[in-house]
Parts: C-alpha cells; sequence; structure tokens
C-alpha cells in the first residue's frame, strides 16, 4: 500500500498486484470490459479512440527538461500547474474505485539498460496489456521491484480543455523530470506502451544507447536484421518469419553490446490477418491474448476483414506465443539494416541499396505513410516525413539519434537497404499494394546476401541504386515506372516527392554536404 500512498492513492477496494494472465482475463470478462471469441481471446472495444491520439500528447515543461526536448507540433508543451490537476483527477479517482491493477515489470532486456516500470491501471484488459508487452519479473525480481517510472491509466477521467490546458477529454501527460505518465480519456491501450517507448528514447542516448522504432530478428548463426518502419509498414509482418527467429517486433536499443529488446511481447496488427500470409500472428491469437476492436460474429469466430471499427485492429500477445522467438530479447549487432516505407504516392521503388551517406538521410527524412486507423483522424493513407521513422515517440532532437546510428553503422560494418511496402502502378486508390509474396522475397534476398548477384542501376529522380533482378520476385515492379498507364503522371508525382523530401531536409542543421547530396536532388 505504501507504494500507492506514494502517489497520493489510498484505495478502498481490492489492490490486484501481478495477477496472472488466467486471472486477469477471468476479472475482465466478470467487469464486462470484454468478451471471449471462440478460441478463448478477450476481445475488447475501446470505444471512441481506436488508435494512437497524438493531438493530446504533452510533455510538461520543467527547468529540468526544457534545453533538451525538441518542442514542437510532436512534442508539446504543457506547464506543470496542468499536470498536478490532471495527476489529482487520476490519484483521487484511483482512490474511489472498488478494484485497482498493478503491474510490476521492466522495459530493456540488457540488464544493463532495463527501466524499472509500474502500472497502474482501472481496467484489467490494460494490466493484462501490460503484462504481455513489457518483460516480466521473476519471484526475486518482482520481490525487489523499485519503480523507476510509473504509468497511470484511467481512461474514465477526462480532461476538460478549458481548466485543464488540454485539447480534448482525452490526455497523455509525460513528466520526464518525475517519470510518471498520465493517460486519460482513452481506453486504447497502445497509448502505454508508445508513452513509455517515448521515455526510453529521452532516457537511453544519454547512456550511448540508440533507441529505435524496429523490429529484429536472427538467423542461426546469430545474423541479426533490423527492421525499421512506422505503424503499418510492416515491421511485424516482415520480421515474423519462420525460417528466422524474432528478437522483438517493435522497440529495440542498439548499444556496444549490440541489439536488445525493449518489449516481452508483441503488439500486431491484424486487419485482413489471413494465415497463409501471416501464419505467425495467426497462430499467436489464442487463448491468453488480448484483441482490440476486431469484430467477432455469434459463432464467436473474428471477422478481420471488418473494418466498422477501425483499420487499426490489433493484437497483443507474449513473445513466447511466437513459436521460433528469442526470448532473451537479446542480439547481436546488425548485419542488415531494413528501412520500410509504405509510398502513398506509388513512385518509390520496391528496394534500394544504400550507402552511410544515404542511409542517413533516409533515417533523417523517415519517410512513408500514415496507415488509416493508426491515429485518430487518419482514415486514408497520408504522405509524411517521420524522422528516425518515429517522429511521435522522440524527445530528443533529431541529430542525437541520427549521430548515433550513424556511428553503429560505420563500426559495425552494417548494410543498410530501403524497402517500399507500399503503392506501385499509381498512387494510393488508384495503384495496388505491393504484394507481401514480392516484399518477403525481396527481404530474403537481402539477407541472404543475394541483392548484388545482378548489379544495380542508378535512378537519378531519387538518387537510388536499385538490383536489376532478385530471383523470386517479379521483374515488373523492379521497372516501376512502366507500370503506370500515365507515365507523365507518374513523373508529376515523382518530382512532387523529390520536392516534398528537399523541402523536409532543410529543417535539419549542420547536415554534412554529402548526406544532402546522398537523396533525391531537385
Amino acid at each position: 500500500m505504501k507504494y500507492l500512498h506514494e502517489h497520493d492513492i489510498f484505495p478502498k477496494g481490492k489492490i490486484h498486484r501481478n495477477l496472472g494472465v488466467d486471472d486477469l482475463i477471468k476479472r475482465s470478462l466478470a467487469r464486462g470490459e470484454g468478451k471471449h471469441s471462440r478460441l478463448k481471446v478477450l476481445v475488447v472495444n475501446t470505444g471512441k479512440y481506436t488508435g494512437r491520439s497524438p493531438d493530446d500528447r504533452f510533455i510538461v515543461d520543467s527547468p529540468a527538461v526544457h534545453k533538451e526536448i525538441d518542442w514542437g507540433k510532436i512534442n508539446v508543451p504543457i506547464k506543470n500547474k496542468y499536470f498536478q490537476i490532471a495527476y489529482k483527477k487520476i490519484t483521487n479517482y484511483f482512490s474511489s474505485l472498488d478494484e485497482i491493477y498493478i503491474f510490476d515489470g521492466f522495459v530493456g532486456a540488457d540488464d544493463k539498460y532495463k527501466l524499472q516500470v509500474r502500472v497502474i491501471s482501472e481496467f484489467g484488459y490494460q494490466s493484462l496489456f501490460s503484462t504481455h508487452l513489457f518483460r516480466r519479473p521473476n519471484i526475486s525480481e518482482l520481490k525487489n521491484h523499485v519503480p523507476q517510472l510509473t504509468v497511470l491509466v484511467a481512461p474514465s477521467v477526462t480532461g476538460n480543455p478549458i481548466t485543464d490546458g488540454t485539447k480534448s477529454e482525452a490526455f497523455i501527460i509525460l513528466n520526464l523530470e518525475k517519470m510518471i505518465v498520465l493517460i486519460g480519456g482513452s481506453k486504447y491501450a497502445g497509448e502505454i506502451k508508445k508513452s513509455v517507448f517515448s521515455v526510453m528514447n529521452y532516457i537511453l542516448p544519454k547512456k550511448n544507447v540508440l533507441p529505435m522504432h524496429c523490429s529484429a530478428n536472427t538467423d542461426k548463426s546469430g545474423n541479426t536484421a533490423l527492421f525499421f518502419g512506422l505503424s503499418g509498414t510492416g515491421k511485424t509482418t516482415l520480421s515474423a518469419d519462420k525460417k528466422r527467429f524474432l528478437i522483438g517486433d517493435d522497440e529495440h536499443g542498439w548499444s556496444e553490446n549490440g541489439v536488445f529488446n525493449f518489449e516481452g511481447g508483441c503488439y500486431a496488427k491484424c486487419i485482413d490477418l489471413k494465415k497463409e500470409n501471416e501464419p505467425q500472428i495467426w497462430n499467436a491469437i489464442r487463448h491468453g491474448s488480448l484483441v482490440e476492436n476486431v469484430v467477432i460474429d455469434k459463432a464467436g469466430d473474428f471477422d478481420f476483414g471488418d473494418r466498422s471499427l477501425t483499420e487499426n485492429t490489433r493484437a497483443a500477445y507474449p513473445l513466447e506465443y511466437i513459436e521460433n522467438a528469442v526470448l532473451s530479447g537479446i542480439g547481436t549487432h546488425p548485419k542488415h539494416v531494413i528501412f520500410l516505407t509504405a509510398d502513398a504516392y506509388g513512385v518509390l521503388p520496391p528496394v534500394a541499396k544504400l550507402d552511410e551517406h544515404a542511409a542517413m538521410y533516409h533515417f533523417l527524412s523517415g519517410y512513408t505513410s500514415k496507415l488509416a486507423g493508426t491515429e485518430r483522424g487518419i482514415v486514408k493513407p497520408v504522405a509524411v516525413f517521420s524522422t528516425c521513422f518515429g517522429a511521435p515517440f522522440m524527445p530528443l532532437k533529431a541529430l542525437i539519434y541520427a549521430k548515433l546510428l550513424k556511428k553503429y553503422l560505420l563500426k559495425y560494418k552494417a548494410k543498410v537497404y530501403y524497402v517500399n511496402t507500399g503503392w506501385s502502378g499509381g498512387p494510393y486508390g488508384i495503384g495496388t499494394r505491393i504484394s507481401i509474396k514480392n516484399t518477403r522475397n525481396i527481404i530474403s534476398a537481402i539477407l541472404e546476401d543475394k541483392l548484388d548477384k545482378f548489379g544495380y542501376s542508378h535512378n537519378d529522380v531519387f538518387n537510388l541504386n536499385i538490383p536489376n533482378k532478385i530471383i523470386g520476385v517479379d521483374e515488373k515492379i523492379l521497372k516501376f515506372r512502366s507500370l503506370w498507364k500515365n507515365k507523365q503522371l507518374y513523373d508529376r508525382q515523382a518530382i512532387k516527392l523529390v520536392n516534398l523530401f528537399a523541402s523536409n531536409i532543410k529543417k535539419f542543421d549542420k547536415i554534412p554536404d554529402e548526406v544532402i547530396k546522398s537523396g533525391p536532388q531537385t
């Protein structure tokens, strides 16, 4: 109880700390938080908020952090007095509840860099989510657990823009000085994990560790690969490879020791999920898993193609539900680094090889498309530049992360590739999305070092080196301009995107000329 009193929480009811999965599901069902599918999967509907709400995310502007944060549209400041208002609302609310759920665990598989985390939540399914997504302590670790970060999650507590400094009823407030996160108004569980990720992205660079919005896997010989990309670009899908071993699907650190997973589970998109395309994710959705906003029929079976609630349907499950997972969460220094983009303009090649300068350019650019449903208000793909392929979660200035990436790429001689999982033959709505089969075969060729076999052709428009042929990949998609019926329209779209690249890169200061010259040129 002392740890709750320290946060001015004086509960009158039951405190459930680190309940097992079965108990959490049982309590969630009893409280009407969700329902069982036929396969005994817990299914919840998160209501109005079915994706992250970036406009409702704030960082407390205090003297201790003011000069460090890259303030702007993403990292929005909020005054400490408004944090105190929200904090008091949530702690008072927790004190009134009949039940409180607590998860104690940690983030970061490398003991040298792990962060002890406590999640105090209103709903049992939120504790189940935390149990799956964060790393679970053993009995000894739980006994000695001292939280370095506390996350308070109370969706029933809402903000008032007039009095509370928020923009809506929802709020996600990070206090990086006090190491407290407040989440109110939204039931979407993804806010929990991304808030903790943001805190790690603030802490780790100070320890000479690059935090990365990427998935990672390895082979039998210990050759690690990284997959960078925003939600919907294929990080989870492409890293879940039955021929390789999954380290993690979303968040990692790269230190002098190698790569380490932040998490203990996966949070996979499952819109249009099919067993033949994504067998590992399909098989992981079973008893114990948590599914958000997927429609089930009267028989209790999932309809993964139903978009009536959201495009951003999700499944959370522990890493051990993936048959060939690396449960230690530890990998070697990567041999291959892959930047994933979902090009909504439909003009980028399906794959290109990057040297270290081009890698820096495209890491800073982070061009992709936000896909429908991953954020509130996104109903169709929107082309964006997301620095480090994860700008919504990066509190520090972009060059801090970029310099760390350059350091490790050069030191450990990793090969870098740019892979487009978006559209070809036309933009979104006209063209078709590059097939998972073709993309998987491209990734296999990269990881097996077969991409160099037939040489490369240089594309002057995007200043990229594109392979002439890849075994198992339709050669037509490598000649991506020819797939457009209207070649002049392709040229206009391509120049439009080139100009966007050029405009975006200008916002960064002190970038070396060789990096600027390695990107698309106007």
